[in-house]
């Protein structure tokens, strides 16, 4: 016997809420060619791409604009975790603005920011400019993604045009890892430019798609949200807190004692302390507005900026999806990041060189898109995310196990094409299942929560590299010490052995977080079912009904059909 729904209870007002909006948004549904409705998603996607390869094309050209620019070697990582920093760790309120003031507006904001910045930083004639810019540079790249997470799952109703325009979008992060890392080693090894080309492409790419964007997008709904005010001191907390974090996250292994040092000690406590007074925050919020809405006109006690009820949505397996998409990013990103460094460092390889090694990877991830668009309506979440997982481990185990005296083709090739699939399967099905999961007017908050654990972030990204950059600088000590030499602070003379070991030892460490991943997904995933859909659920009214779904489930009422 299933219990009767109280409307009462926290989820039920706020369901409640969402659902009395459903004739105010049925009189916003828009009428669209299939031209246009192609134009949407490849927009959205062609913004993660541009996103993605921000980093990726700037991490292969480092080697040349150390020497353009004569930046010391050690703060280099900056120009790439400038733009982490700023474009993962506003994600929450650019999510928040987008679900509030409209989610086009927030993504031409966000182009236009793109547009801007890497002009900028194409001008750039020292390292700190560069550096300031490309943290302006990724603040762009923090309103475009949440607010293409809201325009998707706005404009396709449930059905398989809703998971194929997720699955393609969810492909522009591994494509867009590859295209980075193609166009950066073209641009920089044959332009006149060399790595000032890189950002050139990025401005023009990102021009491009703001007239796509412009042109096929619909307008803006109104939200539903009675009350529309943003959770400043939410949104202060969870933003400094985040860049504590992951500053120190970065900085940590080369700061002047490692992690013993005083300020790294700090900054991280301060940033966990104001990370738990978000969440304690968040709270409250939802506490009060849900016992008394009245309240939420209050200065001091606005809509949450994140309900934390959204982390248990589906009896708590949101909150497993978003773990096991955090250990599975920070696999793919470690499996990158030392990839790129064994080909350039250790087998010496030309940017042009290691760029060709990675085009098996560009190509795979469109063909991963479009299998995981033809049969995510048709198997369980656990398959794709269990054996995504598996795969990422593969990917990174083959290249744990790697001999450099064989053919590419033996170990460097099979990982490159497991590792897409591996990435692909995780964030695809599991943005599909974030957006069936969330209510309307959470889409955008919902996205970039997701976003904040994933891909667009510095969470995953900061937290594999410096795991995996302790256990690359504490093998190679080891070995090198082992053979009589002391490791400099580049690592630039420690045998070739003890680095091949080191580059080993960091792609367990990837297979470890992925194998963690999978091991979370065998044990909580099993009774999620299916989350893409065959035939169309009306355009507003679907929503409603995956959050009503989403909210019975937690409620205990029996599974409606989709």
């Amino acid at each position: 016997m299933s219990k009767e729904f109280n409307l009462a209870s926290p989820s039920g007002k706020e369901l409640s809420r969402s659902m009395s909006n459903i004739e105010t948004a049925k009189d916003n549904e828009v009428q669209r060619s299939r031209l246009r409705s192609v134009f949407i998603v490849i927009t959205c996607t062609a913004a993660m791409v541009v996103n993605i390869s921000n980093t990726t094309s700037v991490s292969i050209s480092l080697p040349t604009i150390e020497k353009g620019l004569a930046i010391e070697e050690e703060q280099l990582q900056w120009l790439v975790s400038a733009y982490s920093l700023s474009s993962g760790c506003l994600l929450l309120f650019f999510g928040r603005l987008a679900d509030l003031y409209g989610r086009k507006k927030a993504f031409m904001l966000g182009t236009l920011c793109q547009i801007a910045f890497s002009l900028g930083c194409g001008f750039a004639q020292d390292g700190l400019t560069l550096a300031v810019l490309r943290g302006f540079q990724g603040i762009g790249g923090s309103a475009t993604i949440p607010s293409a997470l809201g325009i998707l799952a706005h404009a396709f109703p449930p059905s398989r045009a809703r998971s194929i325009a997720f699955a393609t979008f969810a492909a522009g992060a591994p494509v867009g890892g590859a295209f980075g890392m193609i166009i950066g080693g073209v641009l920089t090894q044959l332009t006149s430019s060399h790595w000032r080309s890189v950002f050139y492409m990025a401005a023009a790419t990102s021009a491009v798609i703001g007239i796509s964007g412009m042109i096929s997008f619909d307008a803006d709904v109104p939200s539903a949200e009675a009350v529309k005010r943003v959770d400043w001191i939410g949104a202060s907390l969870v933003t400094v807190g985040l860049i504590l974090i992951v500053f120190v996250l970065a900085q940590g292994e080369i700061a002047t004692d490692g992690w013993k040092t005083p300020y790294i000690l700090v900054l991280l406590i301060i940033g966990v302390i104001l990370l738990a007074l978000f969440l304690v925050w968040e709270w409250k919020l939802e506490q009060i507005i849900d016992d008394d809405p009245s309240r939420a006109t209050s200065f001091w006690t606005p809509p949450p900026l994140m309900r934390l009820s959204l982390w248990t949505r589906a009896k708590g397996r949101m909150a497993v999806v978003l773990v096991i998409a955090f250990l599975n990013w920070s696999a793919f990103i470690s499996w990158s990041f030392w990839v790129q460094l064994y080909y350039q460092n250790y087998l010496l390889l030309t940017p042009v060189e290691t760029m060709i090694r990675f085009i098996p990877m560009f190509i795979v991830g469109c063909l991963c898109n479009f299998f995981v668009a033809m049969v995510v309506a048709k198997l369980p979440l656990v398959i794709f995310v269990g054996n995504g997982t598996l795969l990422t481990a593969t990917a990174a185990i083959l290249f744990a196990l790697i001999d450099p005296s064989v053919t590419y083709w033996a170990f460097g090739f099979p990982s490159t094409v497991l590792i897409v699939f591996g990435a692909d399967f995780v964030y695809s099905s599991g943005t599909i299942f974030i957006a069936k999961t969330s209510l309307p007017h959470e889409h955008s908050v919902a996205g970039a929560l997701f976003q904040t654990m994933t891909q667009a972030s510095p969470i995953g990204t900061a937290f594999g590299l410096a795991i995996s950059t302790i256990v690359f600088n504490t093998v190679v000590d080891k070995e090198s010490a082992a053979l009589g030499v002391i490791v400099n602070s580049s690592v630039t003379n420690a045998p070739m052995s003890a680095q091949l070991t080191g580059y080993q030892d960091a792609q367990w460490t990837a297979a470890a977080f992925a194998l963690m991943a999978a091991l979370l997904a065998a044990l909580f995933l099993r009774s999620v079912g299916i989350v893409g859909h065959n035939r169309v659920i009306r355009h507003v009214d679907s929503d409603q009904t995956m959050a009503a779904h989403a909210a019975a489930d937690d409620t205990g009422i029996p599974a409606m059909s989709n």
